[in-house]
């Protein structure tokens, strides 16, 4: 799942409009989040972003494929970006906010255990 330091830079860039996008290796990939909401996932030199049952319909509408890191019918709640986000910070700005809401309804649906 190794993901290329262009890659990482590039997507980074791309990602600047949103600002306060973080980033951490795990796992050989790169997760992204932004204020806390872990939304997108670096593997390969692919970006996959955040879905749910709301958002999959857009993310299937546009041909992107679901993360099976793990082969099989094994699917992650991430999906590929479409190849056009790849090429426009401000399309690539619209589906990363598919996937932070998506993120964020999935945190509000699982609150974290305290103490």
């Amino acid at each position: 799942m190794a993901v290329s330091p262009d890659f990482l830079d590039m997507v980074l860039e791309l990602l600047e409009p949103l600002g306060g996008v973080t980033h951490r290796r795990m796992f050989g990939g790169v997760g992204l989040s932004r204020h806390e909401l872990f939304f997108a996932l670096l593997a390969e030199d692919a970006l996959y972003l955040k879905i749910d049952d709301i958002s999959r319909p857009d993310f299937v509408a546009a041909g992107c494929e679901a993360f099976q890191p793990f082969g099989g019918d094994k699917a992650m709640g991430y999906w590929s970006a479409p190849l056009e986000a790849l090429e426009d910070p401000d399309v690539l700005a619209e589906w990363a906010r598919k996937a932070l809401d998506a993120a964020a309804r999935a945190k509000i649906r699982t609150p974290k255990k305290r103490g």
